[in-house]
């Protein structure tokens, strides 16, 4: 019996290397592969593009609609800034008509001093008027329209048989408006149906088959 070591080669199957690895990673890619890989690298920039696109619109529209509101509120603080001072002046205009109603009617026996008074203060009154509009102050006469509880504040009602019910038949003070918006409402008398016409029957049922 021989004491001699086994010198039986060994099988075991050999491992590729790093070398052998990176050839398969570099393996050749047919044209069709370049184009698919190609075709879906494309497909996801127009997708990146497009929600950039989008989140900008979007920001764009929300600064628009900031810019609007800031326009808006400028304009609004111009025009109305002076709200307070045009409601003194319009009391101011209130009273000088108040003053113009208090003298003496028209007569052909009057004084000429009082008709000259008269005329001097209709002229103020008209030049002051014509001030307050030229700055957006308007005066509205209501007597004859619809009343509006917008722009009116009936102080009462009075029977009337040529008015339709809800025409404003008498205006103790005008409607005062600043650039369209309410200033001061119109104190005004309101026309409702008689009383006969309320209480009246509507006339016999027809209760015929």
């Amino acid at each position: 019996m021989s004491n001699e070591p086994d010198q039986t080669p060994d099988t075991a199957t050999p491992q590729p290397g790093p070398g052998a690895q990176s050839a398969n990673q570099n393996t050749p890619q047919t044209p069709e592969q370049v184009m698919q890989a190609a075709a879906a690298r494309i497909a996801e920039l127009e997708a990146e593009a497009a929600d950039m696109k989008e989140r900008w619109m979007r920001a764009e529209a929300e600064n628009a609609n900031v810019r609007a509101r800031a326009r808006r509120d400028a304009d609004d603080a111009r025009q109305y800034a002076v709200q307070k001072f045009a409601a003194d002046v319009v009391e101011a205009a209130e009273n000088l008509r108040r003053g113009i109603g208090a003298l003496p009617p028209h007569s052909p026996d009057q004084p000429d001093i009082l008709a000259k008074v008269r005329e001097g203060l209709e002229g103020v009154e008209r030049n002051f008027i014509g001030i307050l509009e030229r700055n957006g102050i308007k005066k509205e006469d209501p007597v004859g329209q619809p009343f509006d509880p917008n722009l009116h504040q009936a102080m009462a009602e009075q029977e009337s048989e040529l008015h339709k019910p809800g025409t404003v038949l008498q205006a103790w003070t005008a409607c005062w408006t600043l650039h369209g918006r309410l200033l001061r409402p119109a104190m005004v008398v309101v026309a409702k149906a008689p009383a006969a016409e309320i209480a009246a029957p509507a006339g016999p049922v027809n209760t015929t088959a």
